[in-house]
């Protein structure tokens, strides 16, 4: 097979410019950029890096093929022509996952069935079987039709990148990790800043940053789903888990604090940083916010308040936010990101608008990402030899 194809790499609405700036810190040129999803070619030792190293994706699939489908005989004929046999082995066990949105067709568990079909007549013909147990590993193919625009993909990331492995426990309300790196990503926080979360949760918005400052890979310590295919090579994930090892940073210095006034939050955050490996970068503790005190008069706040869907009344809410903004309206070097689908936050939080609102998603809730830009930390004078 041509150890060179197409690549998409998914990630949430919003979060397509981090995905696209950790593309090219990974020396990759991305391609086509649409709402979720961005293009790029690559091979085996590629699909095994970008699944390793992306931090705000979700996954990581191969382009199949893509094409006109007005009808189900056009989508069962585009689908028939792909080389099925280079990709699924006999014994797998086929899964078709669908997408439909303003086509002609327009039922999802028909165009499963039709694309389902098409693979089993072009196996048939590719490995001269007649017979499919589907006892072996599992292939995912997607079939997203949009606007008669059928596209076909084959996943290789298998449980979400979001899944690092290090969440032992979550809470009632827990944030995917990806989009907390993509919160970090999207801050002014570097290494050298101080980073507070002071409604932490589980830890995950800590952590990951944790993460980001010591080049640990995301997915170093999970499977994937193409390493138990037969056509991957054997060693390309262990060699790219090799490298992602040798790149990790042991010689920072972090300056990160969490804290919760659930004194179980705070326990299940330490923990997952203890399963993470950078339980000695980040300083728990439990504490009200109105107790918060600052100990550095430059610093970056990033956290995901509860906001009413699952957790917290709305008057509790309103105090939690005069709460923080007791805590930073004499703060002019901090700057303030929150994460929340509260409408109400801005109104009451501070009377100066946000310098900039972006819209995200926390899996289906919709939420906005409320930036609040403080001054820059003066440069540190170089030493005098």
């Amino acid at each position: 097979m041509n150890q060179t194809f197409d690549i998409i790499v998914t990630m949430a609405f919003g979060l397509e410019k981090v995905v696209k700036q950790e593309l090219l810190n990974l020396g990759y040129q991305p391609g086509r950029t649409a709402d979720g999803r961005i293009e790029l070619e690559g091979g085996w030792s590629d699909i095994a890096r970008l699944n390793l190293w992306l931090r705000a994706a979700d996954r990581v699939v191969i382009k199949l093929k893509e094409y006109r489908a007005r009808n189900f005989d056009e989508l069962f004929d585009g689908a028939l022509n792909i080389p099925w046999g280079e990709w699924i082995a006999p014994d797998a066990k086929i899964t078709v996952v669908g997408q439909v949105t303003r086509s002609a067709i327009n039922s999802v568990r028909a165009s499963q069935s039709m694309i389902k079909k098409a693979i089993l007549e072009s196996l048939k013909k590719s490995h001269q079987v007649k017979l499919f147990p589907e006892s072996a590993y599992e292939a995912v193919i997607k079939i997203n039709i949009n606007k008669d625009n059928a596209l076909l993909t084959l996943d290789t990331t298998g449980a979400g990148l979001h899944k690092r492995g290090y969440r032992r426990q979550t809470g009632e309300a827990p944030m995917r990790e990806n989009l907390a790196a993509g919160l970090v990503m999207l801050s002014f926080w570097r290494s050298d800043r101080m980073l507070l979360d002071p409604m932490c949760g589980s830890g995950t918005i800590a952590i990951e940053a944790a993460m980001i400052a010591r080049q640990i890979a995301p997915g170093l310590n999970r499977s994937f789903g193409c390493e138990q295919w037969p056509m991957v090579p054997g060693n390309i994930f262990e060699q790219a888990r090799t490298q992602a090892r040798d790149e990790i940073r042991d010689d920072i210095t972090l300056e990160i604090a969490a804290s919760d006034i659930d004194p179980a939050r705070v326990a299940d955050a330490r923990e997952n940083a203890s399963a993470a490996g950078v339980d000695d970068n980040i300083e728990f503790s439990q504490r009200d916010v109105k107790d918060i005190k600052l100990s550095s008069a430059y610093g970056v706040m990033i956290s995901n308040p509860p906001y009413g869907i699952k957790l917290g009344s709305q008057p509790e809410l309103i105090t939690l936010y005069k709460s923080l903004r007791a805590v930073f309206n004499d703060q002019p070097g901090w700057s303030i990101y929150i994460l929340t689908a509260d409408r109400q936050f801005a109104n009451v939080f501070r009377a100066d608008k946000p310098d900039r609102i972006r819209k995200l998603y926390n899996g289906n809730v919709e939420a906005n990402y409320y930036q609040y830009h403080g001054q820059r930390p003066p440069r540190k004078e170089p030493h005098a030899l």
